[in-house]
C-alpha cells in the first residue's frame, strides 16, 4: 500500500532517541532489528552506527509506515520487511541469520497513525472505528463495539484500558448501538465522555477506552509476551534488548520478563524516561519508559576430568 498523497506528512518524533543509541553503542558491523519502525527515525539513527558490514532490519505491521521507513532510510543498510516483531524468529531464519546484536521495540502508537483520520485510532478527528495496523487484518474497533456483549466490553474496557467506569461505559455503548451502530471515532468519543461523571483532568476521559480497543483489535499484549518469551533465543550472547513502553500493563511485562528469565540480565534498575527537554519538544515522550536487558553468556558445561570420563567408560562407580 502507498500513501495517499493527501494524507499529512510525518509528524512523528523517536522518542528518547539518544538513550536509545546509548544503549546500544556503536558497532561494526552490528546487526540489530527495530521491531516496530514506523517513521524509520530509530532505524535510520542506528543505520549510521553499524559501518558499511552492519545492517538494520525493520518490521512493522502497518505498509504505510514502512513506506514512511522507506523514504526516511533511504541510502542505508537497512532491510524493511511487513510482519508483526513476534515472528521475528520466521524472518531471520529467511535471511540466512541465527540471531543479532540488538532488538529494539518501541511500542507507541506513531504520531503519524494518529494524525491519520482514516485509520480511527485518533478521536482528535472523525473517521471510521478502525484501529488495524495491518489494514488486512480481519477484526476492527467497530466490530468490537457493536458487537460484543455489555459485559464482555466492560471486562475489555477495564483489562487493557484500566478505565474505572467500564461497566458505565459498555452500557451506554449498547445503549446507543441500539438505536445507530456506532461507527465512527467522534460518536464514540462523545459517547464514552457522557458516561465519565466528574470534571476532566488533562486526559480526555475517552483515551482509555480508544487504547483498550486498539490493543484488543492489534493482539498487542499477545505479541509482545510472544517476543519476550523468544528474546533469549533471538539475541547472540551480549546483545542487547531495548524496549520503550508507554502504559503500565506493557511496562510490567518487560520488566518481569527482564528480571525472572535467567538468561537474560537487567541493565536498568529502573526504567529510563525522557529528559524535560525532550518532553518539551515532544509531549509525546511523557509516558515513555526504557528498559535494557542482555543476553547473558552462553554457560557451556565443563568436561569431566580425564580420570572420571575413564571410570564412565569401564563402569567404575
Amino acid at each position: 500500500m502507498s500513501l495517499d498523497p493527501n494524507s499529512p506528512k510525518p509528524v512523528h518524533r523517536s522518542v528518547l532517541l539518544n538513550e536509545v543509541l546509548s544503549w546500544l553503542p556503536p558497532r561494526e558491523g552490528a546487526v540489530w532489528v527495530d521491531g516496530t519502525v514506523g517513521a524509520g527515525g530509530h532505524a535510520a539513527a542506528l543505520a549510521t552506527r553499524v559501518g558499511s558490514t552492519g545492517r538494520v532490519i525493520g518490521l512493522d505491521r502497518d505498509p504505510e509506515m514502512l513506506t514512511l521507513a522507506g523514504q526516511a532510510t533511504s541510502g542505508l543498510p537497512v532491510s524493511l520487511v511487513q510482519a508483526p516483531y513476534s515472528d521475528l524468529a520466521e524472518v531471520l531464519y529467511k535471511m540466512g541469520l541465527d540471531g543479532v546484536d540488538g532488538i529494539l521495540l518501541d511500542l507507541g502508537l506513531s504520531s503519524d497513525q494518529l494524525a491519520w483520520a482514516e485509520r480511527g485510532f485518533s478521536f482528535a478527528a472523525d473517521g471510521p472505528l478502525d484501529m488495524r495496523f495491518d489494514p488486512n487484518a480481519s477484526l476492527t474497533a467497530a466490530e468490537i463495539v457493536n458487537t460484543w456483549k455489555e459485559e464482555e466490553l466492560a471486562n475489555l474496557f477495564f483489562e487493557y484500558g484500566e478505565e474505572r467506569y467500564s461497566r458505565r461505559v459498555a452500557k451506554r455503548i449498547v445503549e446507543g448501538r441500539r438505536i445507530v451502530p456506532i461507527t465512527t471515532t467522534g460518536r464514540l468519543a462523545e459517547i464514552v465522555r457522557k458516561s465519565i461523571p466528574g470534571k476532566w483532568g488533562p486526559i480526555d476521559p475517552a483515551t482509555r477506552v480508544f487504547q483498550a480497543l486498539r490493543i484488543r483489535v492489534n493482539d498487542e499484549l499477545d505479541h509482545l509476551d510472544s517476543i519476550l518469551e523468544q528474546l533469549p533465543d533471538l539475541l547472540h550472547p551480549g546483545g542487547r534488548a531495548v524496549i520503550i513502553s508507554f502504559h503500565s500493563l506493557e511496562d510490567r511485562r518487560v520488566k518481569v520478563a527482564f528480571r525472572d528469565d535467567p538468561n537474560l540480565k537487567a541493565l536498568t534498575r529502573k526504567p529510563v524516561t525522557a529528559s524535560a527537554e525532550e518532553m518539551a519538544v515532544n509531549p509525546r515522550a511523557r509516558s515513555a519508559k526504557l528498559r535494557v536487558a542482555e543476553r547473558c553468556p552462553i554457560q557451556e558445561v565443563p568436561p569431566l576430568p580425564s580420570y572420571s570420563r575413564s571410570k564412565e567408560r569401564r563402569g567404575d562407580r
